[in-house]
């Protein structure tokens, strides 16, 4: 098996190197497809076999994305503790393998229970997402880390605007076709894999694997070694915990307050999603060299708080549309935590960090839906309330705003080291 030679200061990138690149962003891609792909068909599939019950349909919907995130908190710490020890090259395309396989599986799901079990199974291989960033991380100087961890954002950005677009256009002709071409896609992948991803993490700098690792909350518990670590996984967490409340309230809000139809809903999150691609394969590198990753976390913030604040006062349609371009420098901020959180380990300890804290964003995928919701519903409510809809993105202003406060303090340590 090839390895990459770790790298030096400088950030010089070789063909090789560059096709691994480009399968990464390919895996992310795909990994966040598994959640936006099923959007549009996963419900209709439910409804079918509740015999046409909405409501019913409705209630099941709400396990599944529950169960989903359960999975994906469980096994994240795991995945990248295995990819210490066993390298990330096996564990990357056997997680393509194994996801392609529960596509195949939910696309012939006779009954709820299989639809049921191959989703709750794409939530364990669609963890792979701690290992790609560790990958990215074992083969990049720490000062270019904040520019290719923006590259993977922004594979992100364009999973949540094609995944739920592919989905649709596909689920109109057969629901289950979705899963099918998703299946197929994964099953490729990994096979590019094989000849285009060597291993980037050298013998010398795997580690033991240790059940005790991949308990999640004992794997997050990895983050409190450090004071660093700690206050940067806070600050992740709480934005992570903020960012949710677009998929669980955005449709119920806009067409709420604005009376937006299903397409104008649709275009409106894809320019949500076009932005923040925008922001993060365009602007996260020569942002963060001008201004260094803990201006640039800061700048993020400010953004958000701004971004979210506007989305909840905005009185029309077309103004809610003018804060998507300064909600979309949030955009900034994860590139930055990672590439900082990052710097705090050494090598042989990469893929356990991003498992951490990837365990900290599914983590914050299973209380989000509950509190978002029950902020809008407070705020739409005419018994209750002093009219206020934008509730919900007002909590997320404020889960960001705290976020701005813990990070100054998170980071002050090393920047009066840097500054020294």
């Amino acid at each position: 098996m090839t390895e990459i030679p770790a790298p030096t200061g400088s950030d010089k990138t070789t063909q090789p190197r560059k096709a691994a690149l480009a399968f990464i962003f390919v895996t992310v891609l795909l990994d966040v497809m598994a959640i936006g792909l099923i959007v549009p068909v996963l419900p209709v599939l439910i409804k079918e076999f509740q015999g046409g019950d909405t409501a019913r349909a409705a209630y099941i919907v709400g396990w599944f994305g529950a169960a989903w995130g359960i999975a994906q908190f469980l096994a994240m710490p795991a995945i990248g503790a295995l990819s210490d020890k066993v390298g990330r090259r096996p564990v990357i395309l056997i997680s393509n393998l194994g996801l392609g396989f529960e596509y195949f599986v939910m696309a012939l799901a006779p009954d709820l229970i299989w639809l049921f079990v191959g989703r709750l199974a794409s939530g364990v291989t669609a963890a792979s997402f701690s290992t790609a960033f560790a990958y990215v991380a074992d083969i990049t100087a720490p000062e270019a880390r904040a520019r290719r961890f923006g590259l993977l954002g922004m594979a992100f950005g364009l999973g949540f605007v094609i995944g739920p677009a592919i989905g649709g256009l596909l689920g109109g002709l057969d629901p289950r076709a979705p899963f099918w071409v998703a299946g197929i896609l994964s099953m490729l992948n990994a096979l590019w894999g094989v000849f285009v991803l060597p291993e980037s993490l050298a013998p010398e700098n795997r580690t033991a694997f240790d059940w005790r690792k991949t308990n999640p909350l004992r794997g997050m518990s990895f983050l409190l070694e450090k004071p660093g670590l700690a206050g940067l996984g806070c600050v992740k967490a709480l934005n992570d915990l903020a960012h949710y409340v677009l998929p669980a309230t955005f449709v119920l809000y806009t067409a709420h307050r604005y009376q937006w139809t299903e397409t104008q809903t649709g275009l409106s999150l894809a320019l949500v999603g076009l932005s923040g691609m925008a922001v993060q394969g365009g602007l996260v590198g020569p942002v963060v060299k001008r201004l260094g990753e803990r201006r640039t976390l800061f700048i993020s913030m400010a953004a958000g708080t701004l971004g979210f604040c506007g989305y909840g006062l905005a009185p029309t349609g077309a103004t809610f549309l003018l804060a998507v371009p300064v909600m979309a420098l949030w955009g900034l901020g994860g590139p930055s935590i990672q590439a900082l959180m990052s710097r705090e380990v050494g090598p042989e300890s990469q893929g356990r960090l991003q498992g951490a804290v990837s365990g900290l964003s599914a983590a914050a995928a299973i209380p989000a839906p509950i509190l978002f919701t029950s902020a809008l519903a407070f705020g739409v409510s005419p018994a209750i309330s002093a009219g206020l809809p934008g509730a919900a993105f007002f909590v997320a202003a404020l889960l960001v705003a705290g976020s701005f406060f813990v990070a100054r303090h998170a980071t002050r340590a090393r920047h009066a080291v840097i500054a020294g």
